[in-house]
């Protein structure tokens, strides 16, 4: 098969489960079911797209398809800052209680975590990638530690609360958010078209990118950044999902069988979709809710990641 032929015929599922979700017991009450199913179906897409691309880049970058951003911290910022606002100024308070308010603090904490981060391990020379991962994997268990500190000492209504904020979500989604959701989406995107060439070749390593002539620490840390806005994007939508792009990354590697990311990027947001959107559409037509969608995706995901695991230590 070619690779627009496997392309097509991922959105052709992606497209067929979007209609059958929109579509299924909807009892004729058109009116009322397509205008709230299909502001649930576009935060699922954005979410969906975001955390297939930000994986994707982010595993090119390291050259490792078993990391996801999550390691540097990302996720366990979203929830430190998530408590220290519930902790200080209560669940009624601006900026707990009004998701605008809540979405802006989340995306410019987690961008200036990010730069800071960043500068500072990118100043001096020999400070690699790597560096930068084991640093963020020391600040992201930082963050955990300090955040169940404060929600043992945190008031218990406060903290039920807190704990709807920790599991993603995709039935209550901050649907109010979606505009800015679609709009920052759209500027990352415009924004990559001018490092998509390079990532082919940075796929290859740092030596070898760097070798052909690209501008190695230039791309990398405007990718980082751009991974960063699409993490804490996806994160205020719905909240924290760790495996979802470890599993649609490497299916989306697999299924697609290149190294060229004009293909695999496209293919891992429709496999993303597919995932989201089927998962969802099983969720409520099947299991009649009584199992949450991040729990699934958690649940296979943890066991890819082992299969994953077992696999390169076994070549």
């Amino acid at each position: 098969m070619t690779f627009r032929f496997k392309l097509s015929l991922l959105g052709i599922i992606a497209a067929g489960l979007t209609v059958a979700f929109l579509t299924v017991h909807a009892g004729g009450n058109w009116d009322y079911i397509l205008p709230r199913r299909g502001v649930k179906i576009l935060s699922i897409i954005l979410t969906g797209a975001a955390i297939a691309l930000s994986t994707v880049w982010f595993q090119t970058i390291t050259n490792n398809r078993i990391l996801t951003p999550s390691i540097i911290g990302l996720d366990a910022l979203y929830m430190l800052m998530q408590t220290v606002v519930i902790f200080l100024f209560g669940s009624k308070s601006v900026l707990a209680a009004n998701v605008n308010a809540n979405f802006a603090l989340s995306v410019v904490g987690m961008m200036l975590f990010s730069l800071l981060l960043f500068k500072l391990l990118f100043k001096r020379e020999g400070r690699n990638l790597y560096f930068l991962l084991l640093v963020g994997l020391i600040l992201g268990t930082f963050f955990s530690s300090f955040t169940t500190f404060m929600e043992v000492l945190i008031d218990p209504n406060e903290f039920a609360i807190l704990q709807s904020r920790s599991f993603a979500s995709f039935n209550n989604v901050n649907t109010k958010l979606l505009l800015v959701a679609i709009v920052g989406i759209a500027v990352v995107l415009i924004y990559s078209m001018k490092f998509i060439k390079y990532l082919d070749v940075i796929s290859l390593g740092k030596e070898h990118a760097v070798n052909l002539g690209v501008p190695y620490e230039y791309v990398v840390k405007r990718i980082l950044l751009l991974i960063a806005v699409l993490v804490s994007i996806a994160t205020a939508l719905v909240g924290p999902v760790t495996f979802l792009g470890l599993l649609v990354a490497n299916l989306s590697y697999q299924f697609m069988k290149t190294y060229r990311h004009r293909y695999l990027l496209p293919g891992a947001m429709l496999i993303s979709v597919i995932a989201l959107v089927g998962g969802q559409l099983i969720v409520e037509r099947i299991f009649t809710f009584s199992t949450p969608l991040s729990v699934i995706i958690n649940f296979v995901g943890g066991v890819y990641f082992l299969y994953l695991l077992l696999r390169e230590n076994k070549s």
